[in-house]
């Protein structure tokens, strides 16, 4: 269910500070104030260096446990790798269809393999599953010296590309995860990446979620197992060193909810699995997301003194998600905080308040208000009317 759409304030009932629209998004029944609240248990410990279970839409973090410590992040390093590859696809800087040059690096990169040949081409498509479904460190090598010249000039793309995410405990060495004490990053740092790939560029995700990819006449598995126990899991990359242990990034949709967990520094494959699918459980069983508005959705249209038009519309600049325990929902309430004076000219995306969403006596999320629109100042004439109407509104006010 979505919250409707607020209501327009006519500019006569803005109090002298800031406006307050308060919307329950269902009326709460007398009889319903004597039911208990539905009763959610405590996450589960994993056995586990680190963890985080986090919602790809709302990107609220349901669950957490040392998520931002840095740590050897092995091939889940190949999320990034394969990132900027999309980007770079869709930015048509290079096609799928491009044919890329094998060298004697390439080739004798170590760890798991695609099993290109040196001194061939292979397609960018082809070398992309390699990266994603085999975890091949020889195609991701070769990806990254077709896109940079070089792993070490790609690897500055990787860090340039985290440090625009918002990846506060992540630095890369290499494009492949093979072990260098400088190349770290921590799980909260590694959903926030995989809610880019999930959001960026969703004509490339269904890679993440295919089984099996055969190159070579060499048919390999995805080393995601939840690929085969769980229908709704359809991403996103396994790894594994000595020192990172067996690690595991995974996404899974129910409904209209998806959900990513991060699970790090476990004792095995079938671990890394299994305490994996305890988050992806636990949060779906517990929790649920709902979109309150669209990206543009009107939300006001507040007065503006001196403009060419009396109002504005305001809204949420992007579509606006929100993930609470399992039957809260009427328990939320929406808030607009508009600002007390709005002069032209204004700018379209300025921002004109805030949106604050409560559950219970807690705000939960606090959303810029922005304009939907530009209002360009009015005329001579329309400027000194409203600066009459402004003086005996503060008057009366």
């Amino acid at each position: 269910m979505r919250l409707p759409a607020l209501p327009s304030l006519s500019w006569r009932l803005l109090p002298a500070v800031v406006t307050a629209c308060v919307l329950l998004i269902q009326p709460v029944q007398a009889q319903q104030a004597t039911l208990p609240d539905t009763m959610i248990p405590s996450p589960p410990a994993l056995n586990a260096t680190s963890w985080i279970l986090m919602d790809a839409n709302s990107g609220e973090i349901l669950v957490e446990h040392d998520a931002d410590q840095p740590l050897p992040p092995a091939s889940l390093t190949k999320m990034m790798t394969a990132y900027l590859v999309e980007h770079e696809i869709d930015a048509g800087n290079i096609a799928p269809d491009d044919m890329v040059n094998i060298s004697e690096n390439a080739w004798r990169t170590g760890g798991s393999r695609m099993f290109v040949r040196e001194g061939t081409q292979v397609p960018v498509a082809d070398l992309l599953k390699g990266v994603v479904i085999q975890s091949g460190n020889d195609a991701s090598v070769a990806l990254a010296e077709h896109i940079a010249g070089g792993e070490s000039s790609f690897a500055d793309l990787m860090n340039q590309q985290a440090q625009r995410m918002g990846m506060d405990n992540t630095h890369f060495v290499n494009a492949t995860g093979l072990p260098h004490e400088n190349h770290y990053a921590s799980a909260h740092d590694l959903a926030i990446l995989a809610k880019h790939i999930i959001q960026d560029f969703p004509g490339h995700y269904q890679i993440y979620s295919e089984k099996y990819f055969t190159y070579n006449d060499i048919r390999q598995p995805n080393r995601n197992r939840l690929l085969w126990r769980d229908p709704s899991v359809d991403g996103l990359k396994t790894g594994h060193t000595e020192e990172a242990g067996y690690c595991l990034v995974a996404s899974a949709k129910k409904g209209d909810m998806r959900l990513i967990a991060v699970v790090m520094g476990t004792n095995s494959d079938e671990a890394r699995a299994q305490e994996t699918q305890k988050l992806l459980s636990y949060g779906f069983r517990f929790f649920e997301t709902f979109k309150l508005y669209d990206q543009g959705a009107v939300l006001n249209e507040p007065r503006v003194w001196g403009g060419s038009k009396d109002n504005v519309r305001i809204g949420v600049g992007e579509a606006l998600y929100l993930t609470v325990p399992q039957g809260k929902r009427d328990q939320m309430t929406a808030q607009l905080n508009i600002q007390e004076t709005i002069n032209a000219p204004v700018q379209a995306g300025e921002q004109l308040g805030t949106l604050q969403i409560s559950l219970g006596d807690e705000v939960v999320r606090e959303q810029s208000l922005i304009a939907l629109e530009a209002v360009e100042e009015g005329g001579l004439f329309k400027r000194l009317w409203d600066m009459v109407l402004k003086f005996f509104t503060g008057l009366f006010n």
